[in-house]
């Protein structure tokens, strides 16, 4: 399939930015300061692996009226040049002395009246991504204006993905279905755990990810302990349970699901756990309609898992998907937010088995009008087999 066109038409930032300054005038909010890699690449289309560098701040300010204003390092003034953003304000950075902030501070003072208010992201999930000395120094700066929460503006945009963002996602999970159909050519029994992770990396780039910032797994005999682990060099043996979850990234946007394979043939216990892990899955997808909240998809799957209730310690049962490897909100009992059409979730349900071994199952799935449709190939209820 051919992939989608990478980047965005103007037009899709130009209806971020009103819709974000359609929320500022209801919240009161005069500006928005943005300072963290998904919030300003979503406003801006700025797409670049220098976030990776701790040492250079990078800020936009959206204004109450217009396009949003880019006050960066001079290094990024020409990728920035390239997208839809005009107006961009530059420093030579670092500057020990002045890293940008009086030429923030001007920026805020010049789109915010007096007692202006100036969202910034507070909420859970959120950062602010300068030194503290800056900001409080941002603050005294300000003549009367006020740094305050951004209300969740841009978490709740986010969270709603356009046809654009979802076909990238789509192509993400696609990348990564090829690469895990791939797995039997590179797990058998011998290989160590460490060069199979090297090894299906080297398969989902060659499939083409443009790069896997996430790769977690395990490997044991009737299950693993966790699923969070980097790789040892412990080879693989027959009757282990290999897990390997994902998130590549294709033009920003990530994939993120797992998969299970047994070196050899699976015991029953294990396609037992399997098949209830998909059921879990298809029992919250089947649910996964506008109009359906959160909890909904939580209780669905966790009454398949774990009908006697006990408290399951991975905590969520999936979350939101995108820019980031997870966003909100989580899979969980206390979240009652509305589904909606253009939301992107992962399903990830888990079970326990015996001697303390736990199986993990996840699929990539969007909300639409009348239901959810699966961005990754959902699985049967079988252990592949490998090695």
């Amino acid at each position: 399939m051919t992939p989608p066109i990478r980047g965005f038409a103007k037009s899709e930032f130009g209806v971020r930015t009103q819709r974000a300054q359609a929320k500022m005038a209801k919240k009161g909010l005069t500006a928005l300061l943005l300072t963290t890699e998904p919030e300003v690449r979503y406003y801006t289309g700025f797409l670049t692996r220098f976030w990776e560098s701790p040492t250079r701040p990078w800020f936009v300010v959206v204004p109450p009226i217009g396009n949003p204003i880019a006050v960066i390092p001079s290094i990024g003034a020409h990728l920035m040049g390239q997208t839809w953003i005009t107006d961009i304000r530059t420093w030579q950075a670092p500057d020990y002395d002045d890293d940008g902030i009086k030429l923030l501070a001007q920026t805020l003072r010049e789109v915010t009246p007096l007692r202006g208010k100036i969202g910034l992201a507070d909420e859970m999930e959120s950062h602010v991504q300068m030194p503290l000395a800056s900001l409080r120094a941002i603050e005294t700066m300000l003549d009367g204006r006020a740094l305050i929460g951004d209300g969740g503006i841009t978490r709740d945009l986010r969270l709603v993905k356009s046809d654009a963002e979802v076909d990238k996602i789509r192509t993400a999970a696609q990348i990564a279905d090829r690469a895990f159909d791939r797995v039997p050519e590179i797990a058998r029994a011998g290989a160590p755990l460490s060069k199979v992770f090297r090894d299906f990396q080297a398969q989902c780039l060659n499939e083409g990810a443009d790069w896997v910032p996430y790769l977690a797994g395990a490997a044991d005999r009737g299950g693993y302990n966790d699923v969070i682990s980097p790789a040892t060099d412990a080879p693989l043996r027959q009757g282990d349970i290999l897990m390997l979850d994902t998130g590549l990234v294709w033009d920003g946007y990530f994939c993120d699901f797992d998969r299970n394979f047994s070196i050899g043939t699976p015991n029953a216990a294990t396609q037992s756990a399997q098949a209830q892990l998909i059921d879990a899955t298809h029992a919250a997808f089947e649910l996964a309609k506008p109009g359906a909240v959160i909890s909904d998809l939580f209780h669905a799957m966790n009454g398949v898992i774990n009908p006697s209730g006990k408290t399951m310690e991975a905590g969520r049962l999936g979350h939101g998907l995108g820019m980031q490897l997870t966003e909100w909100p989580s899979i969980i009992a206390r979240d009652h937010t509305v589904l909606v059409e253009g939301m992107v979730l992962t399903l990830e349900p888990s079970v326990n088995l015996s001697g303390e071994k736990i199986m993990v199952h996840e699929e990539n799935i969007v909300i639409r009008e009348h239901g959810a449709e699966f961005l990754s190939t959902p699985q049967k209820g079988q252990v592949r087999i490998a090695g």
